[in-house]
């Protein structure tokens, strides 16, 4: 027993021996030393200019018989007028009547280029709603230091913070070393098909190779993430796919008031029940570990000494990732039943029972294993089980944070935001990015939108807005960056 004792005993030191070594080597990964970028005076004007873009009504609805596409035609108009030396100095295509292309060809050719992207659509304001924004919802009211309307956040100030940031560099003569490409989906509220996948083929059928691509998808999160109160500038490496799966249950119908044993909604339920008791299996891997690795360093020492030691403690990391709902779905595919559809009168049983849920897929997994890990779980033959293929992307791969573009794009945003701790992130939804896949290897998600837990509800919410101070900071950014990656 002593004997035991003592093995115990020195296994345990061991364990605390190697537990701290690993923490007290793991060394951050933080940029230093990083000379602050140039003031640039931004001028009310652009305000203004932002303001104006939100009241153009560039809806997109899934039903594209309501959308008005004469919005979309004077927003084009507006942009020309606005912004006279990008449309005097870069070429611009239209793709599919309101996708725009623009270019800014470089000094030399033998530079890959890079490419901004965005998009000017934005989703409509739920009916009923309208009475709790703090003006219309289009009338882009400037006020208390904000912007308020539809598309300040999501995703009209990208749009135009680039088309500011461009007009101030050619009124400075700006020459580029590397060719510069922005690109600007119409559609991408409502799967970016005839927007930003049409971009994007349009490049690859000219056999054009990007440097970088970056795309909106993270921000800087102002009070921090779990662990840390400092911002944290969250870098989108890669996005979850996408699928739906319709389950369909097939019973007799006839009559309430005689009911078989199983009706088409008992089915349905039970195979819903199963699906949601059979959750995707959580992982530390992937953007979530890259994450842990840029973040633990910075952490107090407890929430250190786990990331440092993910061998032994990733259970309990996984746990502290469940405790809100975005970071739980960072580490597994998600389960999200949405819609529901059976009976037409409260006295007749349906025969057909139909559920269609949405899958959002972690890196590593798959549409088809999505439709695997379904079959599976519902272990039921008379479930009926299809795939909605229509808008189904599978997730992106994961760009490298070692990648000079990363390090391009960090090194701008410390020299902007010097208070800023950086970070590889997995982006949640789905973005325009996933259709230049075959362009790049390099791409990343990051709008310097500054947003704090409750900000985050905004883009697609009520009361969207942008402060005036982080709009003229994000045309600064995007001045900064489009010096450094192009020359």
């Amino acid at each position: 027993m002593r004997n035991f004792l003592k093995i115990l005993g020195l296994a345990l030191v061991i364990l605390i021996v190697v537990l701290l070594w690993n923490t007290f080597r793991f060394e951050s990964k933080q940029l230093t030393n990083v000379p602050p970028a140039p003031p640039i005076a931004i001028p009310d004007s652009a305000l203004l200019r932002l303001s104006q873009a939100v009241q153009y009504r560039t809806i997109s609805y899934q039903d594209s018989a309501l959308t008005d596409t004469t919005q979309f035609k004077a927003f084009i108009t507006f942009l020309e007028r606005s912004f006279p030396m990008v449309h005097k100095q870069m070429t611009r295509e239209q793709i599919n009547d309101y996708a725009l292309l623009f270019q800014l060809k470089g000094s030399n050719p033998s530079l890959k280029p890079m490419l901004m992207m965005g998009h000017y659509d934005v989703v409509p304001v739920v009916e009923g709603t309208e009475k709790m924004w703090k003006s219309a919802p289009f009338a882009g009211l400037v006020q208390d230091g904000f912007v308020y309307g539809r598309g300040t956040l999501d995703d009209k100030s990208t749009v135009l913070g680039l088309l500011e940031a461009m007009e101030i560099l050619l009124r400075q003569s700006f020459q580029p070393s590397r060719t510069i490409y922005f690109s600007f989906g119409h559609d991408e509220e409502v799967s970016g098909r005839k927007g930003g996948q049409a971009l994007a083929r349009t490049l690859e059928r000219r056999g054009i190779q990007l440097e970088m691509v970056i795309d909106e998808g993270g921000t800087i999160k102002t009070d921090g993430v779990a662990g840390l109160t400092q911002p944290v500038a969250l870098i989108g490496t890669a996005e979850k796919g996408y699928t739906s799966v319709a389950l369909t249950a097939h019973g007799e119908g006839g009559h309430s008031s005689m009911p078989p044993p199983k009706t088409s909604i008992g089915m349905l339920a039970s195979a819903l029940d199963n699906l949601q008791k059979a959750p995707f299996k959580s992982s530390l891997g992937g953007t979530v570990g890259e994450m842990l690795r840029y973040l633990g360093p910075e952490m107090p020492f407890a929430q250190k000494l786990a990331v440092a030691n993910q061998w032994l403690l990733a259970p309990v990391l996984i746990n502290s990732f469940s405790v809100t709902n975005s970071g739980a779905a960072s580490t597994h595919t998600t389960i999200a039943p949405t819609i529901l559809k059976a009976g037409i009168k409260d006295n007749v049983l349906p025969i057909d029972a139909t559920a269609i849920v949405n899958f959002r897929i972690l890196p590593g997994d798959s549409v088809q294993g999505v439709v695997n890990h379904v079959k599976n779980a519902i272990a039921n033959p008379d479930i009926e089980v299809e795939s909605l293929r229509e808008f189904d992307s599978e997730p992106s791969p994961v760009s490298s944070p070692e990648a000079p573009p990363f390090q391009i794009l960090s090194r701008t945003i410390k020299s902007c935001y010097p208070n800023v701790l950086i970070t590889p992130y997995l982006v949640l939804g789905a973005t325009d990015a996933r259709y230049y896949r075959s362009l790049s290897p390099n791409i990343y998600r990051f709008t310097p939108y500054q947003l704090d837990e409750e900000d985050l509800k905004r883009p697609h919410g009520t009361n969207e807005r942008i402060r005036t101070d982080t709009y003229k900071e994000m045309i600064r950014f995007y001045v900064t960056l489009l010096k450094n990656a192009a020359q």
